[in-house]
This record gives structure tokens, C-alpha cells and sequence, in this order.
């Protein structure tokens, strides 16, 4: 008897675990976004599946059985994508990986990386394959906003990555606070990017013509 998938109260670190054995080249916190970006995209033929295989470059792994397959699939799709399809409400904001970050050049390189890792996974879940989609204004603008702080973020990576540029403690320590701003800030931003995406979504479901039923 085959056993049971992983239920829809897959932990993180299960979650993890898993993408960790079957050699995902996604790191988890990227994935998140990613797939949360794929939740709320307009785009209508998303879907919960051909996001989880984009994250193996758009081909599943190699499973070593059925069950292999359904707790990867089960864990992803059951687990993580549910519970991030929560965040869709207003009450219930999405909330960037956090980690302790010490006042030193790779700490705070790690830190940048992660972030910048994390815009961009939302990003490409909310475009997919396409280069263009259309946005309601709000998220239009929330859109621009992560534009320019994934800009900022990849500067502060570029820096701390280098060596030879000066760095003080003084200097990582008003970083840090400076990530710590820009964290709130998109994290506010891609909250707003999620329901006003959600909104027009239901709008365009309310107002798609329906046929009269025929009657026997």
C-alpha cells in the first residue's frame, strides 16, 4: 500500500529537506517568493504545478518512486503553496526570510544576496515566461518601487562582496539598518503587489460573459 504524501502542515524545514535531496537549484528562500509571485500573477494559464516544475528549470526530478514523487509534490504544492496562498489576505502580510546578521562584510553580503535572491524570485513568479503583463496601477507601482530597491540591494551586495572597498564597523552597522528599512519596505510593497492583483483578478471574474443555460 502506497503511503501518504506529505500533509498540508509541511513545515519549513521539511519543506527544505526536501528541495535539499532532489538538488532544487532554487534556494527555499527564493522559492517562496517565487511562488508566491505565481499566486498572484493575472496571468490565466498559472498554474500550481508548472511553477513547481520552473523551480527544476521546468522539468520535475528524477523520483526514485511514487511516493518520492507525491511527498515532493504534496509538501510544495499542498504545504508551501497553501500556506502562501494565505497571504492573499489583508490581515495576513508575507513576511521576507529573516536570519541574525553580525556586522561583518559576509554576513552582510549573505544578507544582500537573499534579499536581492527573494525580489527577484517574485518577480519572476509574477511574470513567468512572459516579458510583459498587465498590472493593475497599484501593483504597477509596487512593481517600480521593487525595481529600484533590488538596484539599491545589488549595490550593497556588490560592496560588501568586494575586498578592497573600505568598510568600518560603523559603516555594516548603518547597513544593516538601512536592509532592515528596505525589508519593511517590500515587504509592504509586494503585500500591496498581492491584493491589488487579487482584487483585479476577481474583478475580470465578475464581469466574463455567461451564457445562458438551456433549459430541459
Amino acid at each position: 500500500m502506497a503511503k501518504r504524501g506529505v500533509p498540508s502542515t509541511a513545515t519549513d524545514a521539511k519543506v527544505r529537506a526536501l528541495l535539499e535531496r532532489h538538488q532544487c537549484p532554487v534556494p527555499f528562500h527564493e522559492v517562496r517568493t517565487r511562488l508566491l509571485g505565481n499566486i498572484a500573477t493575472p496571468l490565466q494559464f498559472a498554474s500550481p504545478m508548472k511553477a513547481v516544475e520552473g523551480l527544476w528549470g521546468g522539468k520535475m526530478p528524477v523520483f526514485t518512486s511514487i511516493d518520492a514523487a507525491n511527498e515532493l509534490i504534496g509538501a510544495l504544492i499542498m504545504g508551501l503553496w497553501n500556506q502562501l496562498s494565505r497571504h492573499q489576505d489583508r490581515k495576513t502580510p508575507f513576511r521576507l526570510t529573516r536570519s541574525g546578521v553580525a556586522a561583518t562584510r559576509e554576513s552582510v553580503a549573505a544578507l544582500a544576496l537573499t534579499r536581492r535572491q527573494e525580489l527577484d524570485g517574485f518577480i519572476n513568479g509574477l511574470f513567468g515566461r512572459e516579458e510583459s503583463i498587465d498590472l493593475p496601477e497599484r501593483a504597477h507601482r509596487g512593481l517600480t518601487v521593487l525595481g529600484e530597491m533590488r538596484a539599491l540591494i545589488a549595490a550593497v551586495q556588490d560592496v560588501t562582496s568586494d575586498a578592497g572597498k573600505p568598510a568600518t564597523i560603523v559603516d555594516l552597522e548603518a547597513t544593516i539598518r538601512n536592509m532592515r528599512e528596505l525589508t519593511l519596505i517590500a515587504e509592504r510593497e509586494i503585500h500591496a503587489i498581492v491584493l491589488s492583483c487579487k482584487r483585479a483578478r476577481e474583478q475580470m471574474l465578475a464581469g466574463l460573459p455567461t451564457r445562458r443555460p438551456t433549459l430541459h
